[in-house]
């Protein structure tokens, strides 16, 4: 079993897409300037904003500009019982980590269940300031010998142990909505040899059933039940109406190809119980924890990926109620997977230009039935995206393929932006990964600060907040960047300052890019809650 992050995703819309050149649509336009703010540590070498999707998708950021994700601290994870959970971006760090929030200027170190010796992470943050993540409890779990993780939330700077269900040792919560629901998985105590938890992300098949839940103030931990005759769900995104989307198997038996048992999306609601949403002909659908990809929208639209007949190659997928499941298709390669989806059923993520498996891979837009092409940063071979706010304006990843460069990017108005052009000069980081947007246009990610080489090691959160009339200070931009100083920054500091050469390793996963190959192929960056473990 290969190696992976915490939480993956599931959810929305689709077709057979149609290649479109993102250059020809629309005249350029001046696109205004950002107020960079470093988000810092507490005392350690790195902080991160999870990635869109995974781990927190898609609220990473909420409407009043609060942002979470986790930072390290000076405490060597050596007086942990167990560094291998205690994890930051790329799930092996040196340092203990812990949950963060950032608002109005202050960092906040949310703390642990069991003390400053523990690490926590903060995955999603809903518009009432309620925040959901999991933590480490300082209890050893006796299956896999390592530190035991809980769901938590936290308000009002208290933290709450969410529980696990009966007779399970491990929960994690992954997204939370307006009414402070949290959605997640949760242990119980029947052995399972195909734990999605134990034996997909630590490789032991001496694990117990891994179940979806929703956690409210009123009920408790509910698990959310199962698909078929299968014995696992894990749950990853909660919208707004308390519909849950995430995957699930539907029976037991392991195929030869995924090593897995049939697994497939569900949407889960009240009263109606899980809905399973199919494939696109293949038996692995709706992503793995080492994989992210996928989203859920408030109108109960599922987007994601799922392999073809055969198992060999993969689509972006959407549902909507009733289905089936629709095909949306490639840019002309083997396979693509969809990241996120708003409101309006617009789909990003990314597909494969024509060639083989996660080789050459842009980022798309998909709406109204067009797949467009929304191409790379000028020298870069490939994109992706990572969100979509409600106003179309889309994040993520322009990059050599080899991972060697990355800048972080903006489309909007028919433009791609390389976010370090929209900085002041000199800036302290360079944004190197765009992981999400607000309907205010703010955007969070990770940046590398000078001396830095890899932002998996040593990178820092940042937030962008537009110079623009929406924002009560203006922006509060100060310096704005000059056309030519900022383009001189965007590739030179890159390579002197990162130069990343990520080709070296093309192994399962590489601790220097926080890469991982998952079952559906090709290149997965990111990381989640620390779960990396070498096999």
């Amino acid at each position: 079993m290969k190696s992976g992050k915490l939480i993956s995703a599931i959810a929305l819309l689709g077709a057979l897409a149609i290649p479109v050149s993102l250059a020809a649509q629309q005249h350029k336009k001046e696109h205004h300037h950002y107020k960079l703010v470093d988000i810092g540590t507490f005392g350690g070498p790195e902080s991160y904003v999870n990635p869109t999707p995974g781990i927190g998708s898609p609220h990473q950021v909420n409407r009043r500009g609060a942002t979470v994700g986790g930072a390290g601290t000076s405490i060597p994870t050596t007086t942990n019982n167990n560094p291998v959970i205690c994890g930051g971006f790329d799930g092996i760090v040196p340092f203990v980590n812990h949950g963060l929030e950032w608002q109005n200027g202050v960092m906040t170190d949310l703390g642990s269940l069991a003390g400053a010796n523990n690490c926590s992470v903060a995955t999603s943050i809903n518009a009432n300031g309620e925040i959901s993540g999991h933590s480490e409890n300082g209890v050893i779990d006796p299956v896999l010998g390592l530190n035991e993780l809980r769901a938590v939330r936290w308000k009002d700077g208290v933290i709450q142990d969410l529980g696990t269900l009966p007779g399970g040792s491990v929960s994690a919560g992954a997204g939370i909505n307006t009414r402070g629901q949290v959605v997640g998985f949760a242990l119980n105590g029947i052995p399972d040899p195909f734990s999605i938890y134990d034996f997909q992300l630590f490789g032991s098949s001496n694990g117990t059933q891994t179940r979806a839940f929703l956690w409210d103030k009123h009920n408790g931990m509910q698990d959310l039940g199962l698909l078929g005759t299968g014995n696992d769900a894990w749950g990853d995104f909660v919208n707004d109406q308390g519909q849950v989307a995430g995957f699930a198997y539907t029976d037991s038996t392991p195929n030869p190809v995924t090593g897995l048992p049939t697994t497939h999306p569900f949407l889960w609601e009240e009263g109606k119980g899980m809905t399973d949403l199919g494939s696109l002909g293949g038996t692995l659908a709706g992503s793995e924890p080492a994989d992210y990809q996928g989203a859920l929208n408030n109108h109960g639209q599922v987007t994601g990926v799922s392999t073809l007949a055969g198992d060999l190659i993969h689509h972006p997928f959407l549902w909507t109620m009733p289905g089936p499941m629709r095909d949306l298709g490639t840019l002309g390669g083997d396979c693509g997977q969809a990241f996120a989806i708003n409101d309006a059923a617009e789909v990003v993520g990314l597909a494969d230009v024509p060639g083989p498996c996660g080789q050459v891979f842009h980022a798309f837009l998909w709406k109204s039935d067009v797949m467009t092409d929304l191409g790379t940063v000028v020298g870069d071979t490939c994109s992706f995206a990572h969100a979509i706010n409600s106003t179309g304006q889309i994040v993520g990843v322009s990059l050599a393929c080899d991972y060697s460069v990355l800048h972080a990017v903006l489309w909007q108005d028919g433009q791609i932006i390389d976010l370090n052009t929209r900085i002041p000069p000199n800036s302290a980081l360079y944004l190197t990964r765009a992981f999400a947007v607000n309907d205010r246009g703010e955007i969070a990610g990770v940046g590398v600060p000078r001396g830095c080489l890899f932002d998996d090691q040593c990178g820092h959160a940042f937030l962008l907040t537009p110079c623009d009339g929406n924002h009560d200070n203006g922006g509060n931009c100060g310096e704005r960047v000059e056309g030519a100083a900022a383009t001189a920054q965007s590739s030179s500091a890159l390579v002197t300052q990162y130069p990343g050469t990520m080709a070296e390793d093309s192994s399962s996963t590489n601790d220097r890019t926080g890469t991982v190959r998952g079952r559906f192929g090709g290149r997965y960056p990111y990381r989640g809650f620390g779960t990396d473990q070498p096999k």
